[in-house]
């Protein structure tokens, strides 16, 4: 679809599929864009509206100096309203984790349940991660970060394939952008809004992802009334990428039950 015209400003969204099922909308990882979710559209799109956007300043959407996770969350409202959807499941990936707990504290009614992955509320080393990103994008760039962290981003699993992927993507963005992303995502803490989220939500977090280790999600997990936890085997920081097809049958479980 490309960038479309939001009272947010131009936000860059794909859409895939149709039907009544509720449509579930799809944020991604600080570096990363709506494209990491390309095999999620597939899938989900068969029986229902599967959206995913770049958050602004990320693909085509537009820049928006000092954005804050909750100008991520404000903006994925800005979407839902230009696509007429008045409530859909939010799945959001590390970064889109956060952004998805900020827009339940921020429009609980928009949101039919949360699907929370390699996340967390707070993060015990946010802070040193934030510094160490924002000092990479400074003085070696993007793309030499991107190289740096795709073997710890990834699991065992990962092929060449997916190395490159990672690597080309994070490598496009621009440096402000991922500057003002890093500190939405490692600067967070959400607890008290975790706390109060009413919502079905399912927690999912690769075995291997030692960015946010599986005891954050279990942390997670555990603020959030009656979440459960799902860990998904092979899969380091980017489960959705690594190993879709346990993680979209994650999704189908979860969305068995509720929906």
């Amino acid at each position: 679809m490309g960038a479309i015209a939001t009272n947010r400003g131009m936000i860059d969204v794909t859409v895939a599929g149709g039907g009544d099922a509720t449509p579930i909308l799809f944020l991604h990882g600080v570096g990363s864009d709506k494209t990491v979710w390309a095999p999620q559209l597939d899938h989900f799109g068969r029986r229902r509206r599967a959206i995913a956007l770049s958050y602004p300043g990320y693909g085509e959407s537009a820049f928006v100096e000092n954005a804050t996770r909750d100008d991520y969350a404000a903006a994925v409202v800005a979407v839902m309203d230009a696509l007429a959807i008045d409530r859909a499941h939010i799945c959001g990936l590390s970064l889109g984790g956060i952004v998805a707990i900020a827009l339940h504290a921020m429009a609980p009614e928009r949101c039919a349940s949360l699907i929370i992955a390699d996340s967390f509320a707070v993060h015990p080393d946010g802070q040193g991660i934030y510094d160490r990103s924002e000092a990479a994008s400074r003085t070696i760039g993007l793309r030499a970060l991107a190289e740096a962290r795709a073997g710890v981003l990834l699991g065992s699993a990962a092929g060449p394939a997916i190395h490159r992927a990672v690597i080309d993507t994070m490598s496009a963005i621009r440096p402000a952008a991922y500057v003002i992303g890093a500190r939405a995502v490692w600067l967070a803490d959400q607890r008290d809004r975790a706390a109060a989220i009413d919502v079905p939500t399912k927690v999912l977090v690769g075995e291997e992802d030692v960015i946010t280790p599986p005891a954050l999600s279990k942390q997670l997990a555990a603020l959030i009334p009656g979440a459960t936890l799902e860990t998904i085997a092979g899969a380091g920081h980017l489960a959705n990428l690594e190993q879709p097809l346990a993680f979209n049958a994650a999704i189908d479980g979860f969305f068995s039950e509720i929906d």
